[in-house]
């Protein structure tokens, strides 16, 4: 019997709301993969058969575990690659794929999809899986960027580190207004880059509805592939889009992004989480600079700009995350360029297709 037992892995996101995600020691035998996390350790077990696309990376400097359960896709990191023989050998002796990264451009996920979304409990807690057929939803889904919307040689991608922060492409979350849920732990990643955007902003926690307790969840929140492409000199876009009850929530939400500060501030608390997921600290980053889309429809966007730099490489990528507000609707676009002059023009093509979708969208009303 193949099996294997790791230790020193971080997971994204937790198995449950505000739920261990570090220290994570790994099991795998033939029955089934096998999480231990928390003091007490509280062990999930889940089979083979409900785990689908199952993939673990080498990079240079550990390992990475993708696996998804549930329309979830979860991400395993390990800084050590000492393992690495024994769970590949349990990994493919259950249909998964080996891939061994090379250095090219690189990937990081633009959390910003949840944190308009998010009270201090944490997306997880607040939305549960539905798929409710209405015009609202409709539209909802119709409002995120798709493959026609891209020059020719974009395709989606399956293999990227996306996936362990943004839910499944085209799963629908809806509010779920029976769940309670806690404040986040002050040592936890989320409630440290909260306290750095709060910072930012100059806004409490209280009065914050990016991070703080002011925020309201939508009625429906859906995300789009991630769209992959060699050309800009290599870049990656995606898009979530959110329908929310009123459109004066909306307007509350865009009142607090109109400050001089938020695309700034939000870029960086953005790229804090990203960093996040590869080392035990959150560090801080610097406001990165604003950003103000060229659009041509009617709208509210705006964004901001950040350079970060994969773990184990010395290219530097900006991180682009701007926001876009129309009706009942708030759509975030995020993207990640090796060279941001070449690739503008085409974000701002995508702010003005998402805009021309909200603004002529017919769930707008108040």
């Amino acid at each position: 019997m193949t099996t294997f037992r790791s230790e020193g892995w971080t997971v994204r996101p937790s198995f449950v709301p505000n739920g261990a995600t570090v220290p994570i020691t790994l099991l795998g035998d033939e029955q089934g993969l096998t999480q231990l996390s928390g003091t007490p350790q509280v062990a999930w077990q889940t089979p083979w058969e409900e785990l689908s696309s199952i993939q673990l990376l080498r990079f240079s400097r550990g390992l990475a575990l993708f696996a998804t359960a549930d329309g979830v896709r979860y991400c395993w990191r390990s800084q050590s690659k000492a393992d690495y023989d024994a769970v590949a050998a349990v990994v493919t002796a259950h249909g998964g794929r080996l891939i061994h990264r090379k250095r090219r451009f690189g990937v990081y996920a633009v959390v910003a999809i949840v944190i308009l979304a998010s009270l201090a409990g944490g997306i997880g807690a607040l939305l549960s899986r539905g798929t409710p057929v209405n015009v609202e939803l409709k539209d909802t889904k119709a409002a995120n960027i798709a493959l026609k919307d891209l020059p020719p040689n974009f395709s989606t991608t399956s293999t990227s580190v996306l996936g362990y922060v943004f839910s499944a492409a085209n799963k629908v979350f809806k509010l779920n207004p029976s769940t309670t849920t806690t404040a986040p732990k002050p040592t936890s990643a989320w409630a440290q880059v909260s306290t750095q955007f709060q910072s930012c902003m100059g806004v409490s926690a209280k009065k914050d509805r990016v991070y703080g307790t002011a925020g309201q969840s939508p009625d429906y929140q859906v995300t789009s592939p991630v769209f992959a492409s060699t050309t800009y000199g290599g870049v990656e876009v995606v898009t979530t889009s959110q329908y929310y009850n009123t459109a004066q929530m909306v307007k509350k939400d865009t009142k607090e992004m109109s400050s001089a500060k938020f695309g700034g501030c939000l870029v960086a608390s953005n790229a804090a989480l990203i960093m996040s997921a590869y080392t035990s600290k959150v560090p801080t980053i610097p406001p990165g600079a604003n950003f103000k889309p060229t659009t041509f429809v009617h709208g509210w966007a705006r964004g901001g700009v950040v350079a970060i730099t994969e773990q184990g490489s010395s290219v530097k990528l900006s991180l682009v995350v701007v926001i876009v507000t129309s009706g009942r609707y708030e759509v975030t676009v995020g993207a990640l360029a090796v060279d941001w002059k070449k690739a503008k023009p085409l974000v701002d093509g995508l702010v003005n297709t998402v805009l021309s979708r909200i603004t002529a969208s017919t769930s707008t009303s108040a």
